[in-house]
């Protein structure tokens, strides 16, 4: 099934280049609220989350510290720089999509749930609470589960999918439909490199959702 393009850019002009969402839903540990607000994070500037219940702002909170030491994490610049020379200031994005990738694709080292459940569940929270998420996510929200966004995370052709689709909102500036191509060359490299960062991430990540 095709990815409707359309509605990655919608939600990408609100939210700015954001998608790796499987990694901000399964480091919410299970809590619905905290869920939520991990995967609203993105679309919302500031404070201007106040009106939200106390834990979906946690869960805000929690996203934000995930992205900061994401951002700074040695392992992950490692990965960005590889992808630095031909996509510059884009490559932390594509970073996100690959890791998402491999995320899915070793799901069950992860959790011993089904990639396939655990993603239907998320989609059944987002409904059931319609109604506070931001506007962007309201729109963005039928393309992604009608199209099982995250879940073609797992396949090399979901990620190309999301590459063109992420080029396409940069008007062909960022080139980023050819870093499936650095995906494929690098592939050893970038997994190796995700499942190092992601059990440091997963460990700072429970420690930070404890202390909420």
């Amino acid at each position: 099934m095709a990815v409707n393009f359309e509605a990655i850019d919608f939600f990408n002009h609100k939210a700015g280049l954001v998608m790796n969402f499987l990694a901000h839903i399964y480091l919410s540990f299970g809590d619905d609220e905290i869920t939520l607000g991990n995967f609203i994070a993105d679309s919302i500037r500031g404070n201007k989350y106040k009106h939200l219940p106390e834990r979906v702002q946690k869960g805000i909170t929690l996203h934000r510290y995930i992205d900061t030491f994401t951002d700074a994490h040695p392992t992950v610049r490692k990965s960005t720089k590889r992808l630095h020379k031909n996509y510059s200031h884009y490559s932390g994005v594509i970073v996100d999509i690959f890791y998402d990738h491999f995320l899915a694709k070793n799901w069950s080292e992860y959790s011993d749930t089904p990639l396939d459940v655990f993603v239907d569940n998320f989609y059944d929270l987002l409904e059931d609470n319609y109604e506070i998420l931001p506007h962007g996510v309201q729109h963005m929200m039928p393309y992604m589960i009608a199209d099982n966004w995250i879940y073609n995370y797992s396949k090399m052709q979901g990620i190309g999918r999301v590459l063109n689709g992420m080029n396409r909102r940069t008007k062909n500036k960022s080139k980023m439909n050819f870093a499936i191509l650095d995906l494929e060359e690098h592939y050893d490299r970038f997994e190796t490199e995700f499942t190092s960062f992601f059990e440091e991430l997963t460990a700072y990540s429970k420690q930070k959702f404890i202390s909420l």
